[in-house]
């Protein structure tokens, strides 16, 4: 590890609060570097390297030479560029002198012919200007040149391939040291700080991190080494040949950097601008997308799309305003440019003509040389970029590196008792999850389990069961009190030993993706095949692996995804036993399975519970009647404990479960009796109606912490919809494999055609027009310039001191036209590119939208659909497109006119040596294209290499609970270890490829130069052309080489912009199942709100295996209150959403004054029911706007406004705050309490006049005092109105005409209050215990 490593003590180690036994660390382990501690609030550029050893070391070294060689490559060929260049100016003064008729070449020198009439004086006079002549073999010299520019050329290209494949090397090399080693680190990590950080994260981490300080040590340094290298050399070539003309040219150039710097602040500062005015739109996407069902129920997608669209007009305005500016400074860049090209070659030419300080070759060595110096400052800026990001991602993730974990499962501390008995016991436990420290779990928790005795904890969802048989496993340290084994404290034992005495059925058990004998086997390695006999034996699981094909070698897909619940909890059962563990845990293990399977899992874990420590959580009590000991959780204590008649009598805990569990089971097994007799139905499909105890198993999981729900269910089954949502979470089967659900995720979209972005564009056409035409002229510049330079290079070679002069001034202020016409060019053309893009994308973003307004309900509750998702959607794809418009035309037409022209004018001057330069271009331009191009193809082969590895580490941190309390971390490390050694491979192929591809793209101009240079000696010297041409041939193409390399460089975001326009163009043809805009159905007069229910079955299509309606029979007729009641999940709120249509129904019909609700107008019915819901949602504006909102059909006054707020007991309340109806609410509605929401809901729905109010448990949210106002209020909106009331609380139902009383998807028993009580049916029970159902 090199010196300078950081030790971080920003992290508290919080075992020292509970006293807990503080391990020694291992020596030599290498967080142990008794360096100076100091704040690591960033790591320093060199600790990237932390974990280089000699080796690597010596590889930098050797690629920084080779990197500083090669940067001082082009400021060398200036050199030989500046003789060159002399070389044909005197080559052309020799044939000008030789021009004139009177003189002739003789010795060698230039004399004038002696003419009679002239005196011997005056001829010797005229003759003491020697000119050279007859020397120079301009062919043979160019030969020279040539050979220096190859040798260049050589050395170039294999430095470069040093430079980037050591470099690239040696990363690989630490890359895979930090990937080990960090996931080494992260799973010796304590559960409790896995609570904290999301699995997701930790896998971007892992990779994208990673890659990011990869980018930061690898190629990126050599690349800088280069440039600065030539930034130097360029300048001490300048200074050296000639420092005048240098320092007159560095004066000028701050003006270019203050240009850039201005450029750079105005553009952050109004992109900041714009991503705020965009930021209020957003609020109002996320605003109406979080709670689309009110905005659905009440009609108000229209209002929305219009308030959206107004919060787009300043954003797009921001825009435009960026493109301008950005115009203006990149003309004004331009202009400086070739101002300072005026200066530089005015004052140069002086310097050569009036001092003959100069040599012409010098001017060009000096100009060259600071421009190249220039040019590479700015071209090494990015990679400093790519330093600090490398920097940033390197702070957690070393962070994570030298943490030492609270509970280090690797560690080989602690004891080992010689025998187990298998008494546990909590003393005063007090625990919290570290993800939600302000809420207790479990408070002062006391209990003792007997050794080899069966007890059971059972209590209501949230009590703390789990939690406790969490601590026994040692996953979490309680923060008072202790838990015992054997009377020893669990925190002084060993803890790999200690998870080796437990074995643990869950209730959703994991499987690993491979064999059913490598999964028993993870129960205990290394262990023959009889034993893993034995235990599926035992499991009752032998049998069904033997009719599988192929038997224990079975794979179960990624999850466990191939194999029923049933079989899989009996896997899981044979692989705790496989350990012999002292100590059995079965967390609710029957919990997920059908009667059937129940059974005989319930069976086998009967078998194995003797002899053994148990303990069983359980929602279904008949699998804890037999238990030796019952102990009733509540509130995080233990509040009775003892046998199950025991209990009975003392009227607790238990008594409440029991009463209402044989209630459902009793309607459930009738219910089952029709079913059998209708039709057989397969064990797969008996999921669907699983459990019996199902409801309070999902209320039990809606509890548990999120943090614990992640492992149970896979993120997107849990539709967190909003007021309106489904309410019962379930734990949906992961049946679907792994490859599956990533399939989903990049659904692969075929790129939109260019054509039909355009069509969206069309409006904007005269911008266009104006744009490209200053493109095109933008375009023109390049090939102007070198028109310019070689026509300087020609004035020298003039014998006529004034002509040469009035040359040299008209081109420089030719210089200046040049500047000043690209100016104004400049910015035309962004000015009108951003004007056509801006618009584009305020027209996507309304029409994207209306488009998702327009969707039927269930389509939001796909994950991928969630608000979040639509708001970045909106966000950044609609200004993604403009990519494929706007700028992107500009930049083509510029690109292409640049190369037009400049092949033009060289096939004008030269058509052959044109040819030959052609003959390179395609080296050029490609050169950079094809490394891109191979960039992109490693960095696929890269991500491919790592989808392995990243499968390892996936599993394990998603399934870390598991792979903890089977003590399997090592074997996880070590596997993932192994997967890496493919990318590290593939890396140093790369490290070849990709070093001689950058070696060759180098190279290629010193060759390109030698060949035109040697050819155009040749030229010269056999066909008389004039060297100035040669020049502007030269550097005319070569600069729209680089220009073509620009435009390809702008291909990826063209590629992004089709792909986003194309998932944009899916939105907008989709066509929704339930329309929303569409005025087809039925619509009639008299609505009189007769609605009946018959044979409803439903299931919500996010969760296709859940049966939420199963038959459901009601009516209503006009003006009656029908009341549901039931536990929650039964499907109380989904009828209510049948009769809105958000869904339709699967089977069965609704029949709405019968007329059958999928026929009928979407719009037209919605607008006849009000609804009031349990969390009504306001949105952010004022209370009279809210109340307005329901009915968006038409112009609603005020006095309407203040007697529905009358109606809903709200009026007087609101005149009391100062600024009455106009009171802002708050981003939904945060500012009022419950109970004023409520009312304010209430008068929203009255003012709508609906035949029939829906009221879905209106008042449970509310203190008594509230619920009293609220409940007048409701009982005065339902006169004459039909009304469906769903309540928990049974005071607020027992006046309704008729309750039904619901379970598991249809009506249990029905009629009025008096008519159920005289039943003593499920309702009479639950109005006698008082028990409110949830």
């Amino acid at each position: 590890m090199p010196s300078g490593s950081v030790k971080l003590h920003s992290i508290k180690k919080l075992g020292q609060e509970n006293n807990s036994y503080e391990e020694e660390e291992p020596a030599g382990s290498y967080a142990d570097d008794g360096k100076e501690e100091q704040p690591a609030i960033r790591v320093g550029f060199f600790q990237l390297f932390r974990y280089a050893t000699c080796n690597e070391v010596l590889m930098m070294v050797m690629g920084s030479v080779c990197a500083v060689l090669h940067g001082s490559a082009q400021p060398l060929m200036l050199l030989v560029f500046g003789l060159l260049t002399d070389t044909f100016i005197e080559y052309d003064i020799e044939l000008n002198e030789l021009k004139d008729e009177r003189k002739e070449c003789v010795n060698n020198t230039i004399q004038w012919k002696n003419h009679t009439g002239m005196n011997q004086s005056e001829w010797a006079i005229m003759n003491n200007k020697t000119i050279p002549c007859g020397i120079l073999d301009i062919e043979y010299e160019m030969t020279n040149f040539a050979l220096y520019y190859v040798g260049i050329g050589a050395a170039v290209f294999v430095l470069g391939y040093f430079q980037i494949s050591l470099w690239v090397r040696s990363a690989a090399r630490q890359i895979q040291v930090i990937r080990n080693l960090y996931f080494r680190q992260v799973m010796r990590m304590e559960i409790g700080w896995f609570d904290c950080t999301s699995v997701g994260e930790l896998n971007t981490r892992m990779s994208d991190d990673i890659n990011k300080i990869n980018d930061a040590i690898a190629d990126q340094v050599a690349i800088f080494l280069q440039r600065f290298t030539t930034f130097v050399c360029g300048f001490c070539v300048g200074f050296v040949k000639g420092w005048k003309l240098t320092v007159v040219i560095v004066a000028a150039s701050p003006l270019i950097g203050v240009g850039a710097g201005l450029m750079a602040l105005f553009v952050a500062k109004l992109t900041g601008m714009e991503l705020q005015a965009y930021a209020k739109a957003g609020a109002v996407a996320d605003e109406v997308l979080t709670s689309i069902r009110t905005v659905a129920a009440f009609g108000g997608e229209a209002k929305e799309v219009q308030r959206y669209d107004r919060n787009l007009i300043s954003a797009q305005r921001w825009g435009i305003r960026k493109g301008l500016i950005m115009g203006f400074f990149t003309g004004y860049m331009w202009l400086i440019i070739f101002l300072c090209y005026g200066l530089a070659f005015w004052y140069g030419s002086s310097l050569v003509l009036d001092t003959e300080e100069y040599t012409p070759g010098t001017l060009l060595q000096v100009f060259f040389g600071v421009l190249i110096a220039a040019l590479n400052l700015g071209q090494a800026s990015p990679c400093l970029e790519a330093f600090a990001s490398g920097r940033g991602a390197a702070t957690i993730i070393f962070e994570t590196i030298e943490r030492e974990p609270e509970i280090d499962c690797l560690s080989e501390a602690g004891y080992k008792l010689e025998k187990v008995k298998g008494d546990i016991e909590f003393h005063n436990v007090t625990f919290n999850y570290p993800s939600r420290p302000d809420v207790k779990i479990l408070d002062q928790l006391s209990v003792a389990v007997k050794s080899a005795e069966t007890t059971a904890f059972v209590g209501p969802s949230g009590a703390g069961k789990s939690t406790a048989i969490q601590l026994i496993q040692r996953f979490y340290d309680p923060k008072e009190g202790m838990v015992t084994l054997d009377g020893h404290d669990i925190r002084g034992l060993n803890i790999q030993w200690l998870r080796s005495l437990i074995g643990i059925v869950e209730q959703e058990p994991v499987l690993f993706a491979t064999t059913i004998a490598e999964n028993i086997r993870y129960g205990r390695p290394d262990i023959p095949m009889e034993d893993v006999i034995g235990a599926a034996k035992q499991a009752n699981a032998y049998n069904f692996i033997m009719d599988l094909p192929q038997k224990f070698d079975t794979l179960v897909g990624a999850g466990g995804g191939q194999m029923s619940g049933g079989q899989k909890q009996r896997i899981a059962i044979a692989r705790a036993l496989v350990r012999k563990p002292r100590i059995l845990l079965l967390d609710m293990a029957t919990s997920a399975l059908d009667n059937e399977s129940e059974a005989t899992v319930q069976e086998a874990l009967d078998k194995v519970r003797t002899g053994r420590t148990t303990i069983t959580i359980a929602h279904r009590l008949s699998t804890i009647k037999n238990a030796d000991v019952i102990v009733g959780f509540e509130h995080g204590r233990a509040v009775e404990s003892g046998k199950h008649n025991e209990l009975l009598e003392r009227k607790g805990v238990y008594f409440t479960l029991v009463t209402l569990q044989s209630q459902g089971d009793k309607a459930l097994n009738e219910k089952a009796r029709q079913m059998v007799v209708e039709d057989e139905v397969p064990e797969k499909l008996n999921l669907s109606r699983a459990g019996s105890y199902r409801a309070s198993l999902r209320a039990s999981i809606r509890q548990r912490s999120r943090s614990q729900l992640s492992n149970l269910i896979p993120e997107s089954s849990v539709s967190i919809a909003g007021e309106l949502g489904p309410r019962a979470y379930a734990v949906s089967q992961p049946d679907k494999s792994k490859e599956d659900i990533a399939e989903e995720e990049e659904e692969f979209v075929e790129p939109a055609p260019v054509a039909r972005i355009l069509k969206y564009n069309a409006p904007e056409w005269p911008y266009m027009l104006f744009g490209s035409f200053g493109a095109a002229i933008n375009g023109g510049v390049n090939p102007v310039y070198s028109l310019l330079f070689s026509q300087i290079l020609a004035t020298f070679s003039l014998t006529d001191t004034v002509a040469q002069r009035k040359e040299i001034d008209g081109i420089c202020v030719f210089f200046v036209m040049v500047g000043v016409v690209s100016f104004f060019t400049q910015i035309l053309q962004a000015y009108a590119f951003s004007k056509s893009g801006e618009l584009l994308t305020r027209r996507l973003r309304r029409l994207g939208f209306q488009a998702m307004l327009g969707q039927e309900v269930g389509w939001f509750d796909d994950h991928k659909n969630s608000p979040g998702a639509l708001t970045t959607r909106l966000a950044t794809d609609a200004s993604q497109v403009q990519g494929a418009t706007g700028s992107q035309i500009g930049m083509i037409v510029n690109s292409l006119t640049n190369i037009g022209v400049a092949i033009l004018m060289s096939f004008y001057f030269s058509w052959k040596l044109t040819m030959l330069i052609l003959c390179f271009l395609p080296f050029i331009a490609l050169s950079g294209a094809f490394q891109a191009r191979m960039l992109t193809v490693f960095a696929k082969q890269d991500k491919q290499a790592m989808e392995i590895a990243g499968q390892i580490s996936g599993e394990a941190l998603n399934n870390i609970r598991t792979i903890a309390g089977l003590g399997k971390e090592r074997t996880f490390v070590e596997l993932y270890a192994a997967q890496l050694h493919a990318p590290y491979e593939a890396a140093l192929k790369k490290a070849k490829v990709y070093g001689a591809c950058y070696g060759f793209s180098q190279c290629v101009v010193f060759l390109t130069n030698s060949a035109s240079y040697r050819f155009g000696g040749y030229l010269v010297q056999q066909e008389g052309l004039h060297f100035s041409l040669v020049f502007r041939v030269i550097s005319a193409i070569v600069t729209s080489g680089t220009a073509l390399g620009r435009a390809s460089s702008y291909t990826p975001e063209y590629a992004k912009a089709k792909i986003s326009a194309a998932r944009f163009f899916q939105l907008l043809d989709r066509v929704p199942q339930i329309s929303v805009y569409s005025d087809k159905g039925d619509k009639w007069d008299n609505f009189q709100g007769n609605i009946e229910f018959i044979d409803c079955k439903f299931t919500y299509p996010t969760r296709p295996d859940i049966q939420v309606l199963n038959g459901l029979n009601v009516s209503v007729k006009p003006g009656q209150t029908l009341a549901f009641v039931g536990s929650s999940g039964c499907g109380k709120s989904t009828s209510v959403q049948l009769l809105e249509r958000f869904y339709d129904p699967d089977h069965g019909r609704v029949l709405i004054d019968g007329h059958d609700s999928t026929g009928v107008s979407v719009p037209f019915l919605r607008s006849k029911i009000g609804i009031v819901s349990q969390e009504p949602i306001l949105f952010d504006c004022s209370i009279e706007e809210n109340i307005k909102y329901g009915d968006n059909s038409r112009e609603i006054s005020m006095n309407e406004v203040i007697s529905a707020s009358k109606k809903a007991q709200l009026h007087s309340f609101v005149m009391a705050l100062p600024e009455k109806y106009q009171t802002n609410v708050g981003a939904q509605g945060s500012q009022l309490s419950r109970g004023q929401k409520q009312r304010i809901a209430i008068a929203r729905a009255i003012i709508r006049d609906p035949k029939i109010l829906l009221l879905d448990e209106a008042t449970s949210a509310l203190d008594t005092e509230s619920e009293k106002t609220v409940q007048e209020a409701l009982d005065k909106a339902r006169e004459g109105r039909t009304c469906i009331v769903i309540a928990h609380r049974l005071s607020t139902i027992q006046n309704s005409d008729i309750i039904a009383v619901m379970s598991r998807g249809y009506v249990i028993e029905k009629g009025a209050h008096d008519q159920l009580m005289a039943l003593k049916g499920a309702y009479y029970k639950l109005v006698t215990t008082g028990a409110p159902i949830s």
